[in-house]
């Protein structure tokens, strides 16, 4: 360490713990996932550390790729978006070319929710919302079964959520 330094640095990110991520971070990934809104101030205050490393540490985790953004969760009944299906698509082809054009136009298709790679029978999985049923095989039939490279689909509807949200689980970083 450069003699240079002050004791106050030490709490500067990068040079606190290195690539690896220790309890400030952790307990600062906690805080903003149970709340975005936190001001730096009540954030620093939560998790008992000053305003200024605070705010350095957050940004060293945007910055990282850690935190990839911030945003609203939106009851999805609410704005009339009443069926979450789970889409299983075959695809025709297994090279990379056609699997590639089909992934970008799933990326286009702002019904889609999420989508996964999966193992087993099909390729991909994916969590569709829309307004209705009938919305629904529209949108299959319009843009889904359109899509290059598929070879078939199979859905099955949410019947009910027991738990939904995207709060990760931290405590295998402490």
């Amino acid at each position: 360490m450069d003699s240079g330094k002050t004791r106050s640095s030490l709490t500067e990110p990068a040079e606190a713990h290195g690539a690896s991520l220790d309890r400030w971070d952790v307990a600062i990934l906690a805080e903003l996932q149970r709340d975005a809104r936190l001001s730096n101030t009540e954030l620093a205050a939560r998790i008992g550390l000053s305003a200024a490393p605070t705010w350095r540490r957050v940004k060293w985790l945007e910055e990282q790729g850690y935190i990839t953004g911030y945003r609203a969760e939106i009851d999805r009944r609410k704005i009339g978006l009443g069926v979450l299906a789970f889409v299983r698509v075959d695809a025709e082809r297994n090279n990379a070319e056609a699997t590639r054009a089909l992934e970008d136009g799933i990326r286009a298709l702002p019904e889609v929710v999420a989508c996964h790679y999966i193992s087993g029978a099909g390729t991909f999985e994916l969590q569709v919302i829309c307004t209705d049923l009938d919305a629904y095989s529209r949108w299959s039939m319009d843009k889904l079964f359109k899509l290059p490279n598929v070879k078939d689909l199979h859905t099955s509807f949410s019947l009910g959520e027991v738990k939904a949200g995207a709060v990760l689980p931290l405590g295998h970083l402490r």
